[in-house]
């Protein structure tokens, strides 16, 4: 095993086996559900209200575009979304469980059961092969070394990277990077990716493959897609849409 890999997997795995406790309520219902969902920030001078009083319904295996300006709270939202960022007041309900409820113990076990992110920038570690970039992720949340890295093969097949599976992030193009960094979203086998200005590094051609493959999720995994973005016609091609504009978030 690299050696890189063993460092990465230590103290910090998650148990796969790891459990939400019963304060967490499951819910089957939509992939995302909030209300009156607020959010702001304080600072000696002032304090920002970023998001007032949101409220979103997303059925399960659908696909969601969020336009907004920079500094609209795109991102804000997505990381209350995610369990990285905690709301201040509402009810958020994400893959069947109340973020509003959970511990900080139990949101790490959230974001890996539940949650896969993309972003702006792909993240992938350098010194780790795309096989092993992806693979790592499953490996460190409790599922074994061959299982790990055969998953991650057939995600990376299923993105089109079949022959770059050994390269590293520096020989793999932008696009190739991206998609290598969808595979490793999709690899515990998430309810919903958030994918935050996805194509936004990318040339038209890149940016065009890597959207038609996020947009495709829905169909082909069952998976729920929420999108941020300032391009507007991309946004176009969710199934649901909403802008945010002054911490508001209004049906596009």
């Amino acid at each position: 095993m690299n050696k890189n890999i063993r460092k990465a997997a230590g103290d910090g795995a998650i148990s796969g086996d790891a459990v939400i406790s019963a304060n967490a309520t499951i819910l089957a219902d939509a992939a995302i559900s909030c209300k009156g969902l607020w959010k702001s920030f304080a600072s000696k001078a002032e304090t920002l209200d970023v998001l007032k009083g949101v409220d979103m319904e997303l059925p399960t295996g659908s696909s969601c575009s969020i336009v907004g300006a920079s500094g609209s709270g795109k991102s804000t939202f997505l990381s209350i979304l995610g369990g990285i960022e905690r709301l201040d007041k509402g009810e958020l309900r994400v893959g069947g469980y109340e973020l509003h409820r959970l511990s900080e113990k139990e949101l790490p076990v959230f974001r890996t059961k539940v949650i896969g992110f993309v972003f702006q920038f792909h993240y992938l570690l350098k010194d780790f092969s795309a096989l092993e970039n992806v693979a790592l992720p499953a490996y460190m949340a409790g599922l074994g070394r061959k299982k790990a890295w055969e998953k991650a093969e057939q995600l990376l097949i299923k993105v089109g990277l079949k022959e770059r599976l050994n390269h590293f992030p520096s020989e793999l193009s932008g696009g190739e990077r991206q998609r290598a960094a969808i595979a490793r979203a999709l690899v515990n086998d998430p309810r919903v990716i958030l994918a935050d200005e996805p194509t936004g590094n990318l040339d038209a051609q890149n940016a065009d493959t890597v959207s038609e493959l996020l947009f495709e999720l829905p169909a082909l995994t069952g998976t729920s897609l929420v999108l941020a973005t300032h391009d507007r016609e991309l946004a176009q091609k969710a199934s649901v849409r909403f802008a945010l504009i002054q911490g508001s978030l209004q049906t596009s």
